[in-house]
């Protein structure tokens, strides 16, 4: 069968645009589960996470309208504000200088506020690399070649591709990349405020146990 973009376009439902669309879905999901632990336990989360949902939401709004046959009355209605990504960026820093610094790897672990972060990281992790997908698919069905992308900071060798293609700008991708930054902060703020002991990686022997 076939679904519609925001733009009309008729596509397979296996296509990676909407591919993309049900990680972004998938990680919302994951956030409000996180919301609703955080409000269990009081945590002054709920507000900043919600919001995210929100902007989430207007992603969802951009992957639907692919340039290739959006309107500039589509463009309009989904510009996407890189206020969004400072906002991250601003809490990051507010929850970091409250933690302790981080010299070990740790497990996703702290409570259930904080391991619930922890998932919503990983998915995000998964939309962003699906929003990837995305971009070449899209090179590929249009028959050019993909580009070649030089060495590049992770957040730039996200959306170079995407840039390139046209479908979709790059501030989404840049706002995910952000994003499972803040739920690994929050994650770790969370265990923090509970007083709950974050798992830390060890080498296992075999046998030892």
């Amino acid at each position: 069968g076939t679904s519609s973009t925001f733009t009309g376009e008729r596509r397979k439902k296996d296509d990676v645009i909407f591919e993309a669309l049900g990680s972004t879905d998938e990680l919302s999901s994951a956030i409000g589960l996180a919301v609703e632990f955080s409000r269990d336990s009081k945590l002054p989360l709920e507000d900043k996470l919600t919001q995210i949902q929100c902007v989430l939401q207007d992603i969802g709004s951009c992957l639907a309208t692919p340039k290739s046959s959006a309107r500039q009355s589509h463009i309009d209605r989904t510009t996407f504000s890189p206020g969004n990504v400072t906002d991250l960026e601003k809490w990051i820093d507010i929850y970091t200088e409250e933690l302790p610094p981080l010299d070990k790897f740790i497990l996703p672990s702290g409570g259930k506020t904080s391991a619930s972060l922890h998932v919503a990281r990983s998915v995000c992790r998964r939309a962003e690399r699906r929003q990837v997908s995305n971009t070449i698919g899209n090179i590929r069905r249009s028959g050019s070649r993909a580009p070649t992308v030089p060495k590049q900071t992770q957040s730039d060798l996200l959306v170079t591709p995407l840039v390139t293609s046209g479908e979709v700008d790059p501030e989404p991708l840049q706002y995910l990349n952000r994003l499972s930054d803040f739920l690994f902060t929050a994650a770790r703020y969370a265990a923090m405020k509970e007083g709950r002991e974050e798992q830390i990686y060890h080498r296992v022997s075999p046998g030892s146990s």
